[in-house]
């Protein structure tokens, strides 16, 4: 049974950090891509970060310079830095594996929340 299992989010006042993380049972998690999604009331889910079994990074315009994704394969972990947060990105923060190089197998955690508010 595979289970991604995030914690991390909360409630951050603007300028504040954020680090997420994302614990992932039951795949062979070095074989995956991992990412982090979020997804805004009345809004689409969107690409915050990703990281590749490489390590190779891709960035949502939005993430870049201010968010950090890494990720530990021996620990089945992927996690997100967050920086300088700002309220837009307040969201529900999903984390994301996709098996390579087809993508065939996709799977989601159940999200966790991030609220960016003075």
């Amino acid at each position: 049974q595979v289970q991604l299992v995030e914690s991390g989010g909360g409630l951050v006042q603007p300028g504040g950090s954020l680090r997420l993380s994302c614990a992932a049972s039951g795949i062979i998690f070095s074989a995956y891509t991992m990412g982090w999604y979020r997804q805004a009331p009345e809004k689409q889910r969107e690409l915050v970060a990703a990281i590749d079994s490489g390590g190779s990074t891709n960035y949502a315009d939005s993430a870049e310079g201010r968010f950090t994704i890494s990720r530990d394969n021996a620990k089945k972990t992927v996690y997100l830095q967050m920086n300088s947060l700002k309220p837009e990105a307040t969201a529900v923060y999903y984390c994301n594996a996709r098996s390579v190089p087809t993508g065939v197998y996709n799977y989601w955690g159940q999200g966790t929340q991030v609220t960016v508010d003075s």
